[in-house]
Formats: structure tokens, sequence, C-alpha cells
């Protein structure tokens, strides 16, 4: 079917149709014509040397944004190390306060059993001593109260036994013992 074209069962010519044209160019021509026009437009304009400075411009401050990101990167890595080396220097500083915070508790504990120790070792013997003290005061009450007792009763004894005669006797030879001695 190639020119002809069937209507039921019947062929038909097919006919070409005239484009309308303007200055012998078809709608088409015209628009690849206005297609260059706006092309030596924007060159004679020098618009894609604008669009270059632009981007060129653009180019260089995204080149300047970077560089500055890496240097701040640079600046953080380095802070970070810093912050590290600080946190591990504090981390030692901290095990070291542990430490010296542990031996101090430990010395302050011996210290104070060593104290308590010779607080009672010291009361121990203060008690000691008192009680020495009053068995010696209660043994020299109980021996004045014993000689007391044993000169009452001796006196008894005597007064009882001796009369004047017997007691002039006892001083006689008392006086004769002291002198022949």
């Amino acid at each position: 079917m190639s020119e002809m074209q069937t209507h039921a069962g019947t062929e038909v010519p097919q006919q070409h149709e005239a484009e309308p044209t303007f200055f012998g160019l078809n709608p088409g021509g015209w628009v690849a014509l206005a297609m260059l026009v706006v092309f030596a437009i924007l060159i004679w304009k020098k618009v894609p040397g604008a669009i270059g400075k632009a981007l060129d411009a653009n180019i260089a401050l995204i080149r300047d944004q970077l560089s500055e990101a890496e240097s701040l990167r640079r600046e953080a890595e380095v802070l970070k190390a810093e912050y590290e080396a600080k946190s591990a220097s504090a981390d030692k500083d901290r095990e070291a306060l542990l430490e010296r915070a542990r031996h101090e508790a430990d010395e302050i504990v011996a210290k104070a059993k060593t104290d308590a120790e010779a607080l009672v070792e010291r009361r121990t013997r203060m008690a000691e001593d008192k009680i020495a003290a009053e068995e010696r005061s209660a043994v020299e009450q109980l021996r004045a109260a014993a000689a007391d007792a044993a000169a009452k009763a001796a006196a008894r004894l005597i007064a009882e036994r001796h009369d004047a005669k017997t007691d002039a006797q006892l001083v006689d030879r008392a006086i004769k013992e002291i002198a022949g001695r």
C-alpha cells in the first residue's frame, strides 16, 4: 500500500499536500534559521565567555571553599589529637591520683591501727597501774588495820597478863639489852 490506500476494498490514490513556505523556507527551515540567529546573537554578545567566566568563578569559589574545608579538617584533626592526648594524660593523672589516694588511705588505716593499739596498750597499762595502786592501797589499809588490831590485841593482852611489877621488869630488861649493845 504504497501510495494508494484501500478504502472498503477500493483503491484511492493518496495525494501529497504542499506545505506552506515563506521565502522558500518551510516551518522547519524557519525554526532552524531562528536557532542559528539565537546562537549567533549569543556568540556575538559573548555569552559563552560570560558563562565560562561565571563557571570559572564558581569553580574558584568551590576550590576556595574546599581548601578552607580541608584546612578546617586539618585543624580539627590537630585539635582532636590534642584533646585525645589531654584525655590520655587526664586518665593517667586520674590513675595516679587514685593510686596516691589508695596509698594515703592505707597509710591512714595503718596509722589508725597502730594508734588504736597504742591507745589500748596505754589504757590497759593505766588500768593495770590503777588496779595495782588499789591493791597496794587495800594491802596498806589491811596492814594498817591488822597492825592496829594487833596493837590493840597486844595492848589488851599485855594489860590482862601484866601488872605493874611485870611491866617494870620488862622495861628494865629492855634497857639492859639496849645498853648492852
